[in-house]
Parts: C-alpha cells; structure tokens; sequence
C-alpha cells in the first residue's frame, strides 16, 4: 500500500521497546537474586524506579503497537475496496465494506460499532502522517491520535493537516508551547486542542452551536447498588453555571459539622433544589454565578436550599443551610475586543468550560451576574488586556491574573478548574519567597497538600508562564501554556495581505482601541 518506509520504521521502534523491556526484566531479576546489588545500590529504590520505568517502555510499547493495528484496519478497508469490481452496484459495494468491518470487529473480539469506530479513527489519522509518526514513535498514546481524529472530523484536509502541524510539528508557524502532547494527560489535549478548533473551524462557532443547542437532552440512566445517573446536555455557560452554583452551595455548608465531602454535597444539593416542593412567594431575579440572572421564586429557592442540605434520607441529622449564606463562584470569560463589539464571531473562552459563542459572551458581558468578570483580549497579539467588573465584590488583582495565567490547578494532570483551587507560593514565605505572581500558582487541596507532604516540587514560574513540577525520582513535567493568537479583524481594518497578522507597527487607530479600553 505504499507505506513500507513506515512499517519498517514502525517495527523497529516496536523491536527498541522490547528490547529495553528485556533488559529492564533481567535488571531486576538480578536485583532479587543479589547478584548486581553492590553497596552502593539501594535495592527498593532501584526496583521501584525500574517499574516506573517498565511502564513507562509499556507505554510507548503501546502506542506503537495501536499504531500497527491503526494502520492495518485502515489498508484492509482499502485492499476490499480495491477487491471490489468498479462496476458493482452501490448497495454491494457498501456490503462489501461492511462486511470487512465485521472481519475486523471477529479478528479483535470487539463489537461491530466498535469496529467501525476504529476504522473510521484509523483512516482518519492514516491521512495525517505526523499524527501517525507520532503514535508509531511511542511520542503520544492512542488516546492523544483518537482525538485527534474526533477533533479533525469536519476540518477538511487543510484544516486536519493544520492542527495536527501545530501540535505535532515544532516548526509549523506558532506551534502549540509547554508540555507536549504526550505529555499531556487525555482530557487536558481534548481541551487544548478543542480551543484550536474552536477558533480555526471553516464554520462559524455560533452556527455550529445553534445546531447543538437543538439537541439538548436530559437523560436517565440505572446503575447498580440501587444508584442511577442523571446528565444535562445544556449550553456551556448554563453547564457551567449550574456547576458553579452546586459548587458555591456546597461550600457553605463546609465545616467542622459537616461530614459529606464535596464531592457528596453537590449531588445532594441538585437532588434537593430540583425536587423540592415550589412554594408561592414574590418573585425575584438571583445571581445564578455565571452569566443572565434567574427568575426564581424566594420561598421555593429557600426551601430548595433546605432540602439539599439536608441530602438523601441516609443523611438524616445533618444541618441544614439555614442562614449560610454561599460563596459567590468567581468567573472569567475572555473576549476578544472585536468580537465583543460584534464586529466579527471569534470565540470567548469561559473559565472552566473552554470556547463559547462570541453571541454568548456578550450576553454575559450585558447582563452578567455579581461574580463575573469580563476580560478584555488586546487586538494586536491576543493577550489578556484588562479585567473588568460590576459590582464592588472583587478578589485581589493578583488572585485574577493568577487565575487568567494558570486556569486550573498547575499539578501534572489535575483537572480542577480555578474556583475550587487555592494560590499557593512556590517557595515557602518563611524561607524568602514573595509574595508576587512568579512565585504563586493555583492547587488544588488535594495538591496543595500532597506538595507540602511529599517529594514534588514546582520548578520556577513567570508573569505569563505557570509553573512546571519534578517528582521525587526526578522526573519532570512541563508547564501547560495558554495559546494566545491575533484576534480576527473585521473585514477592511487590516492590509488584504495581512488579513489575520497584525501590522509591524501600531497604527494611531490600534493606540487609541488600546487606550479606551484600558482607560
């Protein structure tokens, strides 16, 4: 099929990992054995670097191994077809097809979706060369190339081609920064990459969410143990408000007191606001935490309260809210300058949920709740440019650039998003560490402990750039960056050859964009 060169190299980086699977098992077997343990050799330090390290040969091992099954799946589909008479009608032509999809899924044990799944992920991916030299190179895992996939569908070639170039390859014009992709854990890639295709999609984000918006569901699911699931599939900023609100609540019911977790609070608190009794009383419009207040009713939003504090019939004796007042949830949204103007549909990034409707981030800009904040991306780079507010009820300037440069706990993997997380100095105040951004970053409570009872450390951080960590045996892992880019401009306000770059030099109308804005 035209891919020897691959295959060959393929097979050979599959033959190094064996091989350094082979020599880590015989290092060990000599460890236990006392045969290479000098006195110098700490015997259970040494094994358990040798498992960190297997696994780390595992993985690799893995990666290249799906990308030999990537690829397989994808050339037989092409070897039917090429088996396939031209002349044969349409209807047995797809049976063809589909019958070779059932080979496949009998080959692996897998179900018959499931197998298609794959062959579609695989010829998607097989059409992008440095996403499969990636996974062939043990560099990213099938994990990393299956997004890549999801997130090509409907790019066109070009556009697949320039994602994959700006994650995989460091030449491309403006490569992603910090950690690599494989670096990075699955979730963490999906949302970076998402951000791209947000932004570079030939179809506007507010047509496409339009279209979404239509599908918007709430479904049921039982689970064992006498458990089930419910899921909302909502707008992001109604998503993410309701996440903010439960969040809120269940940080006011926190205290010595209190013996659920936040993790158990926010179902109980949902459970309670949805299925409690509406009670008559004067309507009022409340602060949802993010975005357009809400019509609610007094009695009914005190009664809910009530009842979800007082969570399931197991958890009976538990105060109740009572008059604790919650939290308000603190929320940034970055717009683009032009884009809250209405002068072009470039996306709005809303603090933990990613890229939304420039229509969206305007609506929240004009009837924005007291915890939100507005800010302001520079036209000329993509830079933040200034945080706004409406109301009094501010954090510290310091704790909201914090959050604008970090957007999540800075800990290798950590998901949890800037509300829930805790500034933290880098180097301890008692051992000379200032209290300036370059000495601060965002943990959460698990990691903030975890860093102050164990071996991790942050490496040093900037002004722009969060801080990256080294484990206790050594190993390190980098920063994950924000990718700033030009915003869009509207038509006629740049040079036609320029028409998504800024000039090289500022032009009087760009000095005073910049200085009403901030002044």
């Amino acid at each position: 099929m035209g891919n020897g060169a691959g295959v060959a190299a393929a097979m050979e980086g599959i033959h190094g990992s064996v091989a350094r699977l082979d020599a880590l098992f015989f290092e060990d077997a000599a460890l236990e054995t006392g045969a290479s343990a000098g006195d110098a050799v700490d015997v259970l330090q040494r094994q358990y670097e040798i498992r960190l390290e297997r696994m780390t040969a595992v993985k690799q091992l893995e990666a290249q191994l799906a990308a030999v099954k990537a690829r397989d799946a994808a050339e037989a589909l092409g070897i039917q077809h090429a088996m396939t008479p031209p002349d044969l009608p349409v209807h047995e032509r797809t049976y063809a097809e589909m019958s070779a999809v059932e080979e496949i899924a009998g080959v692996l044990t897998i179900s018959s979706g499931a197998a298609g799944a794959l062959v579609s992920q695989a010829r998607q991916l097989c059409a992008l060369p440095l996403a499969v030299a990636a996974l062939s190179a043990g560099t990213i895992s099938w994990q990393h190339a299956r997004i890549i996939a999801d997130e090509t569908e409907g790019l066109g070639p070009a556009g697949a081609a320039a994602l994959a170039a700006h994650f995989l390859d460091p030449d491309a014009p403006n490569p992603a920064r910090g950690a690599a992709p494989g670096e990075l854990v699955p979730a963490r890639f999906r949302a970076k990459v998402r951000t791209w295709r947000e932004r570079h999609h030939p179809e506007t984000l507010e047509k496409r969410h339009t279209k979404s918006a239509a599908d918007r569901r709430m479904e049921y699911t039982p689970d064992r143990n006498g458990m089930a699931w419910i899921s909302l599939h909502l707008p992001g900023d109604t998503a993410c408000a309701i996440w903010n609100r439960t969040t809120a609540l269940a940080r006011g019911l926190q205290g010595p007191d209190e013996p659920r977790t936040m993790t158990q609070l926010r179902p109980d608190i949902a459970a309670g606001l949805l299925l409690a009794a509406p009670a008559a009383g004067s309507a009022r419009r409340e602060d949802t935490g993010l975005g357009a207040p809400a019509e609610t009713d007094t009695a009914e939003r005190d009664t809910a309260e009530r009842a979800a504090a007082n969570g399931p019939p197991a958890t009976d004796g538990i105060a109740t809210l009572g008059n604790i007042l919650a939290p308000k949830a603190d929320v940034l949204v970055t717009v683009p300058v032009f884009s809250l103007l209405g002068r072009t549909d470039e996306p709005a990034l809303l603090d933990g949920y990613g890229p939304i409707p420039a229509s969206m981030a305007r609506k929240l800009v004009a009837d924005g709740a007291s915890s939100f904040y507005r800010v302001l991306v520079d036209p000329r780079d993509g830079a933040p440019l200034e945080i706004g507010r409406i109301n009094y009820r501010l954090t510290t300037a310091m704790k909201k650039a914090l959050r604008l440069r970090d957007g999540k706990c800075t800990f290798p993997g950590c998901n949890n998003n800037s509300p829930d997380n805790e500034a933290d100095h880098l180097k301890a105040w008692q051992h000379g560490g200032t209290t300036g951004i370059s000495n601060l970053a965002q943990l959460c409570p698990k990691h903030h402990r975890l860093k102050h009872h164990s071996g991790w450390k942050p490496t040093p951080a900037t002004r722009n750039e969060p801080p990256g960590w080294t484990s206790p045996t050594g190993r390190h892992y980098k920063a994950e960056h924000h990718h700033w880019e030009p915003p869009h401009w509207p038509p006629g306000s740049l040079p036609a050859e320029t028409p998504r770059s800024l000039p090289a030099e500022k032009s009087p109308f760009e000095d005073a964009l910049v200085d009403l804005l901030t002044g």
